[in-house]
């Protein structure tokens, strides 16, 4: 997780990359909180690759009303934060984004240290590394949207954050 200022809040290091982020979540001590109420007031944005909980909102696929349409934009637009903050730190620390050849416990180490060593760049004000020169604008909007809108598929358990879900787009986007 990251906040609004670009700074990483919670890493989970201790995954393989192909896990996928669901499961991550699920066993993470961050849901633990949420799910005891820890956090209240508080709610977490995520893909459509998530499940919708009382406290995890994710894109509607198909958007039908005007305010269902501001709910996803404000969603795309707030999660495009957490997007960028991958792509700073990643271009910050290549590691990250090439990979290496070391002991599962090193690279752990080393993705922890690289959160943290991103931190510090930021509180001190340092500057975002430039996107590569070659760079295109197909791949410069790819990197943008990265991420956002999938199909959810909500099953039973997930209705309760579907309803608070509703709730929250008509109290919050029905009004403007």
């Amino acid at each position: 997780m990251c906040n609004a200022n670009m700074e990483f809040t919670n890493v989970v290091a201790r995954w393989p990359g192909s896990t996928h982020d669901m499961t991550i979540f699920n066993n993470s001590i961050l849901r633990a909180n949420f799910e005891n109420g820890d956090y209240p007031n508080c709610i977490i944005l995520g893909d459509g690759g998530y499940g919708v909980r009382h406290y995890f909102f994710t894109p509607l696929l198909n958007p039908h009303t005007q305010e269902e349409q501001l709910y996803n934009e404000a969603h795309i637009r707030t999660r495009n934060v957490i997007e960028r903050t991958f792509g700073v730190c990643k271009r910050r620390f290549p590691v990250l984004a090439c990979g290496c050849r070391l002991k599962k416990e090193t690279v752990l180490s080393i993705v922890i240290a690289c959160a943290v060593l991103h931190n510090i760049a930021r509180q001190m004000g340092e500057d975002e590394p430039p996107l590569p020169a070659d760079i295109n604008q197909h791949e410069l909007q790819r990197l943008i949207e990265d991420g956002q809108i999938s199909e959810v598929n909500v099953i039973d358990n997930q209705r309760r954050g579907s309803e608070i879900r509703r709730n929250f787009i008509t109290n919050f986007f029905g009004n403007l």
